[in-house]
């Protein structure tokens, strides 16, 4: 991942998102969205009306993970460890995050958290996703990524990225994405420092999808944290 990640960086620090270049191929993207369907690749499928998260459904893939999205995860990890190392120092907070992905997840696992978390989400005409944020547990790495798998204005329209960030001491500020094929959005998980007049603040984050006008939406989602 030869990125500019010094730019990327800035961008996170700006908004509280950042869009890569583009990280799979039109047909790894196909080839991802095929597996949907298949279920004995996925350990849960979450219907989202049912818990009222919005309206549309996901599911989370079981381990081992395809090789693919094993690599994704692996990939990101060490380029994001030192954002989320500076936020935390930022906001004087402990930074438990190892070197390794395999040695965060195993710390995962020893707390409980040993179920896995990226996730295959497929949204058609009508279906939208409510704010909220993927924590799963004690454990929480600060920074995931979410990867579109369709076109927008091609495949469908409408079913933006939402990031809402509440600021200190004014009225929330939202930020809006569409996800190109193939690209990556870098996004905040739970909170993530802002500048204030003591210094630096947290500002919690939530994330949502805003509603498919047409269409069918498919993204991968990679957490860097395992679920309790």
């Amino acid at each position: 991942m030869d990125f500019d990640w010094d730019q990327l960086a800035d961008e996170l620090d700006a908004v509280g998102c950042a869009l890569t270049p583009p990280v799979l191929t039109a047909e790894q993207c196909a080839e991802i969205s095929s597996w949907y369907d298949d279920a004995e690749r996925f350990r849960a499928t979450i219907d989202m009306a049912r818990y009222r998260f919005g309206s549309g459904q996901y599911r989370y893939f079981a381990y081992p993970l395809p090789a693919v999205i094993r690599e994704l995860r692996e990939a990101f990890y060490p380029r994001l460890l030192p954002i989320a190392r500076e936020w935390a120092e930022r906001l004087r907070q402990p930074a438990p995050w190892p070197d390794s992905l395999a040695e965060w997840l195993d710390a995962c696992h020893r707390a409980g958290q040993e179920r896995p978390t990226p996730i295959l989400l497929k949204y058609q005409a009508g279906d939208w996703n409510a704010l909220h944020r993927d924590l799963y547990g004690d454990l929480v790495f600060p920074l995931q990524v979410v990867i579109g798998l369709d076109r927008p204005g091609v495949d469908h329209d409408g079913g933006e990225f939402l990031l809402v960030e509440q600021r200190p001491r004014a009225q929330s500020r939202a930020t809006v994405t569409s996800l190109p094929q193939g690209r990556g959005l870098i996004f905040t998980t739970r909170d993530r420092p802002v500048r204030s007049t003591r210094g630096w603040s947290a500002a919690p984050v939530r994330h949502g999808v805003s509603t498919v006008r047409s269409g069918t939406r498919r993204t991968l989602g990679l957490v860097f944290h395992d679920a309790a």
